[in-house]
């Protein structure tokens, strides 16, 4: 399962998912690691990056993920 949202703290969101403080999707599907993000410098360029995503097929994401991040490894110490 391949989780997309928006956040203006990274690093923080990922740490909520991860211990499951958030009820919902990722908590639901067990989805915890962080193998791909963009950063916007304005949250409307975000969320309409947010929805463009939302709306692509489950191939178009998994090739947007494996150009930078082939072996899926996560990337929470990177942030």
């Amino acid at each position: 399962m391949i989780y997309i949202g928006v956040t203006n703290d990274l690093k923080r969101r990922v740490f909520e998912h991860k211990e499951e403080k958030v009820d919902g999707f990722t908590k639901k599907y067990n989805v915890h690691k962080l193998v791909y993000f963009e950063h916007f410098t304005h949250i409307e360029y975000a969320i309409k990056r947010e929805k463009q995503l939302k709306k692509w097929k489950r191939l178009w994401k998994n090739e947007l993920v494996e150009k930078k991040n082939p072996n899926w490894d996560e990337l929470f110490d990177t942030i």
